[in-house]
């Protein structure tokens, strides 16, 4: 793990258990583990905090340092690197259990903005809402990897004065039905995906809130 200078020395303290706590450590012990001089390892703790990757508390013995939440997704970004390489092809398949939305999805999907974008990029015309999942909990890593690659770019756009923002997607299918996997510019959802397809899903597979469902994404 040296994808950058920073990405090394993040994880020899998150091995240390710096993550979770507060661990005490030198710079001549870091320094050992990274492979460098006191010296040096004194520099990447200074260069780590001026990224804000970690916080440091100087006690009265030793220095104790912890890892941020900012260097804890510089870590996630380098493991699903490593994942993508190793254990990913270039389809994934994530389960879960379907849900209904607030109906946001539908008042976005509808905008003609979105609309013909979607046909061109997709191949089909949406359907004019959404099929909401919940990601079962062991999956929810899944959409970290596929969050961190390109997808297809769906722009945003102004209409009657209202912005509408960039979308993201990823063409997949479900029970051998081409479908697409929509990411908004500004989703906050950790573990829910919202799915188009040409086809009203509910209805054509029979499904229910509850029911479970598995979707095969490409990325």
């Amino acid at each position: 793990m040296r994808g950058n200078k920073y990405s090394f020395a993040l994880w020899k303290l998150a091995l240390l258990g710096a993550i979770d706590d507060y661990v005490a450590i030198s710079s001549r012990e870091l320094g050992t583990a990274l492979e460098m001089s006191q010296q040096s390892a004194s520099k990447r703790i200074l260069e780590l905090l001026d990224e804000k990757y970690i916080v440091r508390d100087l006690g009265a013995r030793r220095q104790r340092i912890k890892i941020t939440p900012k260097g804890v997704e510089e870590l996630k970004k380098e493991y699903n690197e490593y994942r993508r390489i190793f254990e990913l092809s270039d389809q994934v398949t994530v389960r879960g259990v379907v849900a209904s939305g607030m109906g946001e999805g539908r008042y976005y999907i509808c905008q003609e903005g979105y609309m013909k974008q979607f046909e061109s990029i997709l191949g089909f015309r949406p359907f004019e809402g959404t099929l909401n999942m919940v990601v079962d909990p062991e999956d929810v890593g899944k959409l970290d990897v596929i969050r961190s690659t390109t997808g297809n770019l769906v722009s945003g756009f102004t209409c009657d004065g209202r912005s509408f923002g960039d979308v993201i997607a990823y063409k997949a299918k479900i029970r051998n039905i081409d479908c697409a996997i929509v990411v908004p510019e500004r989703s906050h959802y950790v573990d829910t995906i919202e799915i188009i397809c040409q086809f009203h899903l509910r209805r054509t597979l029979g499904l229910n809130d509850g029911s479970k469902i598995e979707v095969k994404i490409d990325f």
